[in-house]
């Protein structure tokens, strides 16, 4: 087919974007019609005009929700691209149960805009409509910048699939919100959700907790249990930080998956299985491969859809609809509900999040439930993101404030990262930077391990995993000394 010449009909109140799209549209040879209202659009598509549409949500005599179950009943095959302003996870997801073609928040990047026009008109196959849910329903993920809108829209494209789901994220960012809103949302809305944490089960439990296992199969088995396979039948099973199975049970997962059946513990018939996988992790997979601790036939069978879970720094613009969203939900739950003044917003959104959606959580619910101001002042937020000491000095003119208590390391690099970067005021630091983060961890990293393995140099080679003559380089380069204890 073609993919030019065809008449586009165009639907937005907004007649600054009527005009950019008809240009755009014009210049690829299409034809278009444009119109500021959702009566005229739907005569259009009644009366048979046009190859495909392009229609803002929200429009002074209506709203596109309502009329595009009516297009798509007249008309199944017409392709309709949803655009909004409203750039959240529901606008998306109704969308896609409306039977829209693609969804697409604004701003929209007018390339990809033409590239999903030609590809609709390539190919212009409806998809099956849905009931659509309730526009009050709370929503299971938040977020309007530009990092959650690729995952809104991936998640609607997953909606009315099987398909195997690989979610890779940090701890906190919200995996498992994200495996619920695929099953919630999709075609296994109605069987049951299971999920199962591979971290939390000891690992020679993991076969018989997935598989299930027959009476007698092993000392204290002394009735039948059904596994999570098969209480997860006709619906998703969700399995989470699965970097952490072992290898054995890597194996028999890797067989369901490709036989689609699986056999209990001690059990002899094999049993058939239907259910949709969805897997996360916040480990590399593929350095888990080349370190021999993960199967990559497995990863390959589960990475089909990979999503990529943005921690919370890189879409600190959300912070402030979170910060509401977890009060209203503690607020729901008996907390009371506070205000948040804007400079402790502005703080919040310049803090860097080491613990993520999880850690600005536990955050909101601390306030609410800990402090008897209605307002919570810039004060009490600093205080409580850094601690009582480092609150006193974190504003001091050398950017060096103390930290009250270090949790992690990936934290306090985080914080010393961030209090180094404010102290340049705008600036970038000298060039080099990497090297020279790099020499102060290794220098008091090696003066560690010497230490506690009395200053055997062949010792630390095997505790770091590096060759000895590696370390000893090491040694000369960073100018460790190294002193032996006298032997008792």
């Amino acid at each position: 087919m073609n993919e030019t010449g065809h008449v586009i009909l165009v639907a937005d109140d907004d007649a600054a974007i009527r005009t950019v799209l008809t240009q755009a549209l014009s210049r690829e040879g299409h034809t278009v019609r444009a119109t500021g209202n959702a009566a005229t659009l739907a005569r259009w598509v009644a009366a048979g005009d046009g190859d495909m549409v392009i229609t803002d949500v929200m429009m002074p005599d209506d709203n596109a929700f309502n009329i595009l179950p009516r297009m798509k009943k007249a008309r199944p095959d017409l392709p309709v691209l949803v655009m909004s302003a409203q750039n959240t996870f529901m606008t998306a997801i109704r969308a896609s149960e409306a039977g829209a073609y693609d969804y697409m928040p604004k701003p929209f990047d007018l390339t990809e805009l033409i590239s999903v026009v030609s590809r609709a008109l390539a190919e212009p196959k409806a998809k099956p409509a849905a009931d659509t849910p309730d526009a009050a329903e709370a929503m299971p993920l938040i977020g309007r910048s530009p990092a959650m809108q690729d995952i809104y829209r991936m998640l609607a494209r997953m909606m009315q699939t099987d398909l195997t789901v690989m979610i890779n994220g940090e701890s906190g960012t919200g995996k498992e919100l994200v495996a619920r809103a695929l099953h919630d949302y999709g075609r296994r809305r109605k069987g049951p959700f299971v999920a199962i944490n591979m971290a939390a089960i000891p690992r020679d439990l993991i076969e018989a907790e997935l598989f299930g296992y027959e009476k007698g199969a092993f000392t204290g088995a002394v009735q039948r249990k059904a596994g999570q396979f098969e209480l997860a039948d006709g619906g998703t099973l969700f399995l989470d930080e699965i970097g952490d199975m072992p290898m054995e049970a890597q194996t028999r997962l890797l067989r369901v998956l490709q036989q689609g059946e699986y056999m209990s513990v001690g059990g002899r018939t094999p049993i058939k299985t239907d259910v949709r996988i969805i897997a996360a992790t916040h480990k590399d997979l593929r350095g888990a491969i080349a370190a021999g601790s993960f199967r990559e036939d497995l990863f390959y069978r589960l990475n089909v859809v990979p999503v990529r879970l943005p921690p919370l720094r890189e879409r600190l613009e959300d912070v402030p609809d979170l910060v509401r969203h977890f009060m209203m939900k503690g607020s729901r739950e008996g907390l009371p509900e506070k205000r948040i003044s804007a400079d402790a917003l502005e703080l919040m959104r310049r803090y860097r999040w080491p613990g993520n959606v999880r850690e600005l959580e536990n955050l909101v619910r601390r306030l609410a439930a800990l402090y008897p101001q209605d307002e919570i002042s810039a004060a009490i937020v600093q205080s409580e993101l850094y601690g009582a000491t480092e609150a006193a000095t974190h504003d001091t003119s050398d950017g060096v404030a103390a930290e009250s208590e270090v949790t992690s390391l990936e934290n306090a690099v985080e914080r010393y990262l961030a209090r180094y970067f404010a102290g340049f005021n705008g600036s970038l630091p000298p060039v080099g930077l990497h090297q020279r983060i790099m020499d102060e961890v290794e220098r008091p990293l090696l003066l560690a391990v010497l230490a506690a393995t009395n200053g055997n140099q062949i010792k630390a080679a095997d505790l770091l995993g590096l060759n000895r003559n590696t370390v000893r380089k090491k040694v000369r380069e960073l100018g460790v000394s190294v002193y032996r204890m006298p032997r008792s």
